[in-house]
């Protein structure tokens, strides 16, 4: 073939040198019909040998973009593409650099190795291994936390006068006082569902007194604290998150650190101080929620009167059980609140990312807090409390 005529380039065979002519817009805009042209011209000529000795004609090379140099690679190849852009290119300096780049670029593509090939197996430890990495540097960011947190609460208990009261007071009613009603409806049914099924399994033993003893002993060990704990943990520490991550994606935290003061005394103290005052409230009211919820399931179903069923509560059980399950609160508590205030700081600043971090905290603390309450139960059992 001794000549070839397209909309884009020209190639004349029939003189010596070769002159392959580049006209028109080698960009974007023309790229799909750019490669109809190359290949048509790359099925006629039956490859690149012609072009190797070519001499290249840039004069009506009217446009030339990062997509247009693609193409111009892809017609001249790799080792021609790089010839022309030394000291005596036919193109400017800057169509030069472009087209260096845009074929380096390319020839690394081509010279990247296939993806390995992966197993399941080998995909499921990877996934183990990730995951594992994550947990432990997701313990690691709470525990340096939580040693922010104690050092202002011990910086701040020696220093009175630092104490933010109102806030305290505000977070006290938002996380406690507003939270009276679903703590106490919740745990009073839960509290009859646990008298029913226990009676209706002790009354094949011919037991079902002992269907007292079952709540009570329940609810002030473990049911209160904890259906209170997981209440808190999705009710609190999403809004604490919320809160903290707003704030963030609002820059008014970098706010509060120009102005010289600390946000972890100014934002997070407060809700954990709240949150530490409203949980053994909120225990205690769960305790006396779900045992009501048992007598009135006794009352009705097993004619258990409301006196017999405290007269056997009394004789029964011990102060013990109420102790043990009241000095779980305070722990849940500051759990629940340093997890939602610690994912609130890690927002990036997108709606996303708010959402993102509150479900993560919220699964969070479900999940620290069964696991304290196992750990707990185990070891006042071994201790035989």
């Amino acid at each position: 073939m001794t000549r070839a005529d397209f909309t884009f380039f020209s190639w004349d065979g029939a003189g010596q040198p070769h002159t392959l002519a580049l006209r028109g817009d080698w960009t974007l805009k023309n790229y799909v019909a750019i490669g109809r042209e190359i290949a048509r011209f790359h099925a006629q000529d039956n490859g690149n040998a012609a072009l190797a000795a070519s001499r290249i004609d840039g004069s009506a090379l009217a446009a030339l973009d990062t997509a247009g140099a693609s193409r111009l690679v892809d017609l001249l190849g790799q080792e021609l593409a790089g010839t022309i852009t030394g000291p005596q290119s036919p193109l400017s300096a800057e169509r030069s650099a472009l087209l260096q780049t845009v074929a380096a670029a390319k020839a690394l593509a081509d010279a990247s190795p296939p993806p390995a090939k992966t197993s399941m197996i080998s995909d499921l430890l990877a996934h183990i291994g990730q995951s594992t990495e994550q947990i432990w540097r997701q313990t690691v960011a709470l525990l340096g936390f939580m040693g922010l947190t104690l050092e202002a609460l011990i910086r701040n208990t020696v220093h009175p006068g630092r104490w933010r009261v109102t806030s305290i007071v505000a977070q006290i009613e938002d996380t406690g006082l507003n939270a009276v009603p679903i703590v106490a409806l919740l745990t009073f049914m839960v509290g009859a569902v646990i008298a029913f099924l226990g009676a209706t399994v002790l009354a094949d033993f011919g037991a079902t007194i002992y269907t007292v003893n079952l709540v009570a002993f329940s609810f002030l060990r473990e049911f209160a604290v904890l259906l209170t704990a997981i209440l808190m943990a999705g009710r609190t520490a999403s809004a604490f998150t919320a809160q903290l991550g707003s704030m963030k994606a609002n820059e008014e935290i970098d706010a509060i650190r120009m102005l010289g003061l600390s946000p972890i005394d100014v934002l997070v103290l407060p809700r954990i101080l709240a949150l530490l005052v409203s949980m053994p409230l909120l225990t205690f009211i769960g305790m006396a929620a779900g045992i009501l919820g048992g007598a009135l399931v006794c009352a009705v179903s097993l004619g258990i009167s409301p006196t017999m069923f405290f007269t056997i509560f009394k004789e029964g059980i011990e102060v013990r059980h109420f102790v043990l399950g009241m000095v779980k609160a305070p722990v849940f508590a500051y759990v629940i609140a340093i997890i939602g205030c610690m994912e609130g700081f890690k927002v990036s600043g997108s709606a996303q990312s708010v959402g993102e971090h509150t479900t993560s905290a919220v699964v969070q603390s479900i999940f620290l807090v069964i696991l304290l309450d196992a750990l707990a139960a185990l070891f006042f059992m071994e201790m035989k409390w």
